[in-house]
């Protein structure tokens, strides 16, 4: 399996629970948790744009609540 530069999120504290992100080629965006870190999610730089954005928004701000 090829080595990924993994980039911590600068929201991230200095303890678990911290997004990790890794753009491999021009294509594909990867991502993991620091809890489970041998579990990567898969996407396209347009999409995970599209997350940031909705998320900076608000637009996730609902997933929260109970």
């Amino acid at each position: 399996m090829r080595t990924h530069l993994w980039r911590k999120s600068s929201y991230s504290s200095q303890g678990a629970n911290c997004l990790y992100a890794s753009a491999p080629d021009d294509a594909t965006v990867r991502l993991r948790e620091s809890d489970q870190p041998d579990t990567v999610l898969t996407t396209t730089p347009t999409t995970f744009r599209d997350l940031i954005r909705s998320a900076k928004a608000g637009g996730l701000d609902h997933l929260g609540k109970a």
